[in-house]
């Protein structure tokens, strides 16, 4: 897992780590995530320094050749070392919670299970058979369906969608229904704040965020700040303010008491914490959150095209945007952005009508690949 590397970086002393993932992504998208020494992923300025040095030779920098290359030492006992650190981040033990998890035919196939059953917790297990092209293929925390209907066949307390890196994951209740990253981010940090472990009675949340999240946090005395979508912004924040913990609506949560980036695994098991310490069902912890409806829709366009600086030369393509952004100024929300993987841009509208904005964001997106393809 994704995780694994940032934490094993540090506890094993390595000068830094590589993943190779297309983390929700099917396998075809596969990239590389480097992280430092500390643990963490680098910053854009360095990531784009690495790429110059080795696409455009931007700087003359001697490589080794023969006997200094070095060689590969493979450590299985690592993925070990990370399953114990992880399952010594309860404070509980889980005897009598069924948990149904999805692994994604992912890198959780070989952590979550064997975490959860230390645990103590009764675990049946999904997509966790990997053959590196069926990764996020129909299942994981991009294709819920299959998980809502494997926990309630089980009779499980409650479910774990992983995907394919491992370093996030979306809850599923008894019921079958989604707990989405923002919920999960209430349950923990209502659950933090309690216990007095919440600085600040702060999250870190991006601008995806539901608005249903922020009145939450005004209902329940916590604060919560706004960055640019992307982790590694929720990181910088974090980071700056000694905020403990951040995240995405994806599920993309990073709890800096355990981990330097998000860990699917450790979110879900302090998750399942919440529901040993306050002897809740999992749909009551979701219920502290009510969603506003969401609707998000993906214009493809031409990868050279999906950034707002081109996007926005269009006249059509500002005026649309603007008089979305009048029609819902009181009612919602209006956010465009590019994709950081694919050829994408997302149009998400927020609004109490869910057909109201399910029909305006695809007459966005259709405009968008009107104009940008």
């Amino acid at each position: 897992p994704t995780p694994a590397i940032a934490h094993l970086v540090r506890s094993e002393g390595f000068d830094a780590g590589v993943m190779i993932s297309a983390s929700h992504n099917p396998f075809e998208h596969n990239g590389i995530k480097y992280f430092s020494g500390e643990g963490y992923k680098l910053s854009d300025e360095i990531e784009e320094r690495i790429e110059a040095i080795i696409l455009d030779n931007a700087e003359d920098i001697k490589a080794p050749t023969g006997a200094d290359i070095g060689h590969i030492t493979r450590d299985n006992s690592l993925v070990c070392k990370y399953i114990e650190f992880a399952k010594n981040t309860a404070d509980v033990d889980f005897k009598g919670v069924k948990v149904a998890i999805d692994c994604a035919n992912g890198a959780s196939s070989v952590t979550a299970e064997k975490a959860l059953k230390a645990l103590g917790a009764e675990v049946f297990v999904s997509n966790n058979k990997p053959n590196g092209v069926n990764i996020n293929a129909g299942c994981g925390s991009t294709h819920l369906g299959a998980l809502q209907k494997f926990v309630t066949e089980c009779g499980a307390d409650i479910g774990l969608a992983f995907d394919g890196d491992a370093d996030r994951v979306l809850a599923v209740d008894e019921n079958g229904e989604v707990i989405d990253g923002d919920k999960i981010m209430a349950i923990i940090a209502l659950d933090m704040k309690k216990a007095g472990k919440l600085p600040d009675n702060t999250i870190v949340a991006t601008v995806m965020s539901n608005l249903g999240f922020f009145v939450m946090g005004n209902e329940n005395g916590l604060n919560i700040k706004r960055t640019k979508v992307g982790d590694r912004y929720v990181l910088e924040e974090m980071l700056k303010c000694s905020h403990k913990i951040g995240g995405e609506q994806s599920g993309h949560v990073i709890l800096l008491d355990f981990n330097t980036t998000g860990d699917g695994l450790v979110t879900g098991i302090q998750l399942i914490s919440v529901l040993k310490h306050t002897g809740k069902i999992a749909s009551e912890l979701a219920s502290v959150m009510q969603v506003y409806p969401q609707v998000l829709i993906n214009a493809k366009v031409k990868t050279e095209n999906k950034s707002e600086e081109n996007y926005m030369k269009f006249p059509e393509i500002r005026q649309a945007i603007a008089e979305l952004e009048a029609e819902f100024e009181n009612s919602g929300r209006v956010l465009i952005r590019p994709s950081g993987t694919e050829p994408l841009v997302r149009v998400m509208i927020e609004g109490k009508d869910t057909a109201l904005i399910e029909k305006r964001a695809k007459e966005l997106a259709a405009l968008f690949e009107e104009k940008l393809n």
